[in-house]
């Protein structure tokens, strides 16, 4: 038994696509598939004669359009899944901290940690923990809209930070060509919360960003709120 992992990459809006599989079963998972790039995981799934079991969502991302229900009409038996504080109605499972999806003879277990926005999630597995938007490499997601808090998404990375520091961080976005950190390197190197910094050090440092809002805000987050069955424009 071996696991099958391909990340994937989306380039208009720096989203990283996470492919599992269990190598013996075939079932399979996807990790924040985006719209552009949906032919390309389609055409992926079939080649290597995967079973898609969940189309997972971090949360509703404000910068591109989910594929998650053009996936699953193209395969069936796959269920959504976000996380239990997410306002939609689209998902089969709305998860729980602490709960597991199983594919095959592999488990990934739910982590909540909101902040960037009040339903946020992460998933770990093995060696490995995919965080959406919380905890990036060298740095951490905003928290000005969808209900986020600087002091929530603290609390969410110090959880992240007590994963073994061997754990290998895959984050939903990177902007300058990283593919993988690890638990250890943003402990002690994240810009953000690194080297030990408190709850208010971090929320100051938070709340001095100044980001200009994603482009697609407004038709991204209604059309994912809907799982991407329909592109909402107003």
């Amino acid at each position: 038994m071996s696991l099958i992992f391909r990340p994937l990459f989306e380039k208009e809006s720096s989203t990283y696509t996470y492919l599992l599989a269990d190598s013996k079963t075939k079932e399979a998972v996807i990790i924040d598939a985006v719209s552009e790039t949906k032919q390309r995981d389609i055409g992926l799934i079939e080649e290597l004669g995967l079973t898609l079991k969940y189309i997972i969502e971090t949360h509703i991302h404000a910068d591109h359009i989910t594929s998650s229900c053009p996936l699953k009409d193209q395969f069936k038996q796959a269920q959504i899944v976000l996380g239990d504080a997410s306002p939609v109605a689209c998902a089969d499972i709305l998860i729980k901290d602490g709960e597991y999806l199983e594919f095959g003879e592999f488990k990934i277990k739910a982590m909540t940690t909101p902040g960037h926005t009040s339903g946020c999630m992460s998933y770990a597995i093995n060696d490995k923990v995919f965080t959406g938007d919380a905890l990036l490499i060298r740095s951490c997601g905003r928290c000005d809209f969808q209900g986020g808090s600087a002091e929530n998404l603290y609390n969410s990375i110090q959880y992240l930070f007590t994963l073994p520091e061997a754990t290998l961080v895959y984050p939903a976005h990177d902007y300058g060509g990283r593919t993988v950190s690890s638990i250890w390197e943003e402990k002690a190197f994240n810009e953000m919360i690194g080297g030990g910094v408190d709850q208010a050090e971090f929320v100051r440092r938070v709340d001095a960003m100044k980001l200009s809002l994603p482009a697609k805000i407004h038709v991204a987050v209604p059309s994912n709120q809907v799982c991407g069955s329909k592109i909402i424009t107003d």
